[in-house]
């Protein structure tokens, strides 16, 4: 089984709500082993932790993103063919007059030059990338 999916914020994140979505849930159980996230997915997820103040919702956040990296999930990098096919989608929207999130684009960008999907709740965010293929587990 090799990896397929490639997942945002907003879907790592979900377990961790007091009433998470039950697609999402049982889409990560449905597609373990399948799933990585980029680093940049990772720097979100913990500085969303470090803005927190201590408290059990942090401590438990902190356990959570600490079981995530001991179960093995793969964090794939920001590399050099994912640098390149972010430029030449940058110059495209600067063209069209687009600005997009410099953080949106590289997850884009590493989920496109690894052929997975990219699963994330927003998906408006991602749809201006071309032959970039989205999911949106909430929905399904």
């Amino acid at each position: 089984m090799g990896l397929k999916y490639l997942l945002d914020a907003n879907i790592l994140s979900e377990p961790t709500k007091k009433q998470p979505n039950p697609n999402v849930l049982h889409k990560l159980d449905t597609h373990a082993g399948e799933y990585c996230t980029t680093v940049t997915v990772w720097h979100e997820l913990n500085y969303g932790l470090a803005r927190l103040a201590d408290s059990q919702r942090k401590d438990g956040l902190a356990a959570y993103l600490q079981a995530l990296e001991c179960s093995g999930l793969p964090i794939l990098p920001y590399e050099k063919p994912a640098g390149v096919w972010l430029a030449l989608e940058r110059a495209r929207f600067a063209r069209q007059g687009i600005s997009v999130p410099f953080a949106d684009g590289e997850i884009a960008a590493v989920a496109f030059t690894n052929q997975l999907l990219l699963v994330t709740r927003n998906v408006g965010d991602f749809s201006m990338y071309e032959q970039l293929a989205i999911e949106n587990w909430f929905e399904d």
